[in-house]
């Protein structure tokens, strides 16, 4: 017997003649008999059967070869009770073992493998831990505290994308670290907002590895329309906007109204922004979309667009700017306790003495924004202006900031400041009677009311971009005149 693996030559006939005597009751019953064994030989496996019809006249033997590594052969006699060696072609393990019910020689080892499994130790069970961060707190005074290993907080603290954010936690933020049985870390979670978390996780080769999860936020247009009656603020909380929103719109129209000096009993103004929700529950106000105020007899109107860098601002209806070069007043929301005047009696020295400026009252530690993009030309001490910051704008502005009580840190001589940004705190230092900010505005070295002077604008909407912005700002626009329609009919 030749075949393309191995196989035995021993003689298997007496113990299939034996087997096939006890048949004729099988076959009266059921039909064909198959007898089937197999022997393990050495690296195969050798499977013979005895198959009898149902009459018990023909008997058919065939011996299948089971040679590894794939590869089986099968031999068939024609019907008779010797067992001959007629080849057919080979088939497949798998179907032989089908065909005549082979029994699985692959069970021992995957007995062995299910017994290794069982054998082996189990996962490292995880222990989640929830650390609060503290005024102070840094990363590796957490993982101090909590006992967790010191090698993990230096691999996070280098980590591309959460090492930098890890490095500016703030009081009141959560850490959730999951701890193995040996104490390492093997997964930390950190909230940066309501939207978004960072999570870290070990890979199969333990190194962390960052990804950021930004929850699917649900956006609503909301309007609201409101008189004022005493301050911007009331207005705005009696029609149902939150203070995020309001100082917003200060901020929109403060290039254009003082809202200091310029209020008027009987203002109103129109919004329509949008409001953000999670799950069905409002998170909090997004962005305004369209605004319009009345102040006075002027009708100011305002449409956010976002051009194709993905930077968002808001112009008029026409494409201009709604920002100017300069605010307006450097104080949010201060009232104006002194104004500019070139004859002015000075309030400690008793004296007529020019009043180059305008005087903000505000509460002790009120922020003090930077009128525009600038250098800080000097910051310090002079005189009866106490501490002050002067800077300066292009080529031929500057602006002046006394009486502060702190400056803001970074606030040094040369340093750069963007338009908005915080360069320090409302005081009483030099010459003053109270907390409130001096502020000058000088062209070419040459005093002008902050007031009244002309502020020069920013680049309107460029032209390769007007069709877009005109496509964006029309539907906006057309939502502002239903609101201010219905506002109008609503109070008549």
């Amino acid at each position: 017997m030749r075949s393309s693996g191995y196989s035995s030559k021993r003689d298997y006939s007496p113990a299939l003649g034996s087997l096939a005597a006890r048949a004729p009751w099988w076959r009266r019953a059921h039909g064909p008999l198959v007898v089937a064994f197999a022997v393990a030989i050495g690296g195969g496996v050798a499977l013979v059967v005895h198959e009898s019809d149902s009459t018990g006249d023909t008997d058919a033997m065939a011996t299948v070869e089971v040679a590894p590594p794939q590869t089986a052969l099968v031999r068939r006699e024609a019907p008779s009770r010797g067992i001959t060696t007629a080849s057919l072609n080979p088939i497949s393990t798998a179907e032989a073992a089908v065909m005549h019910e082979v029994p699985d020689t692959a069970a021992p080892a995957a007995e062995q493998a299910l017994e290794a499994e069982l054998a082996a130790p189990p996962e490292p069970a995880e222990q989640w831990l929830e650390m609060l961060v503290g005024k102070g707190d840094t990363l590796s005074g957490l993982f101090n505290r909590y006992d967790l290993a010191a090698a993990d907080w230096m691999a996070l603290a280098r980590l591309d994308g959460a090492g930098k954010r890890l490095s500016r936690m703030r009081p009141g933020d959560v850490l959730r670290v999951a701890v193995n049985d040996s104490g390492r870390v093997n997964k930390l979670h950190y909230a940066l907002d309501e939207l978004r978390t960072l999570n870290v996780e070990r890979n199969a080769d333990s190194a962390f590895v960052v990804n950021e999860q930004v929850a699917d936020v649900e956006t609503r247009v909301a309007y609201a329309t409101g008189t004022v009656t005493s301050s911007l603020f009331l207005a705005a909380a009696e029609a149902g906007m939150t203070d995020r929103t309001t100082m917003e719109l200060a901020a929109i129209f403060g290039w254009d109204i003082d809202f200091a000096l310029d209020m008027r009993v009987g203002d109103s103004f129109a919004v329509v922004y949008e409001e953000l929700y999670l799950d069905g529950e409002k998170l909090r106000d997004g962005p305004i979309l369209a605004a319009e105020f009345v102040n006075g007899r002027r009708t100011i109107r305002a449409v956010r667009y976002v051009d194709t860098n993905g930077d968002a601002s808001y112009y008029t209806p026409g494409g201009d700017s709604m920002r100017k070069a300069f605010i307006r007043t450097p104080v949010d929301f201060a009232r104006i306790s002194s104004s500019f005047s070139l004859g002015r009696r000075h309030p400690i020295l008793n004296k007529i003495r020019a009043h180059r400026g305008v005087d903000y009252a505000a509460p002790p530690g009120t922020p003090i924004k930077a009128a525009g993009d600038g250098k800080v030309i000097f910051s310090g001490t002079k005189g009866g202006y106490g501490r002050t910051v002067i800077l300066r704008h292009g080529s031929n502005r500057t602006t002046l900031y006394a009486h502060m009580r702190s400056f803001r840190r970074g606030i040094r001589n040369g340093a750069r400041v963007k338009q908005g940004q915080v360069i320090g705190y409302v005081g009483s230092s030099g010459l003053a009677t109270g907390p409130h900010l001096h502020y000058e505005f000088r062209v070419n070295g040459v005093h002008r009311n902050p007031v009244t002077v002309p502020l020069p604008r920013a680049h309107p909407v460029a032209k390769e971009q007007r069709t877009a912005f005109e496509q964006a700002s029309t539907p906006l626009l057309s939502q502002l005149d239903m609101l201010v329609e219905a506002s109008r009919v609503a109070s008549n």
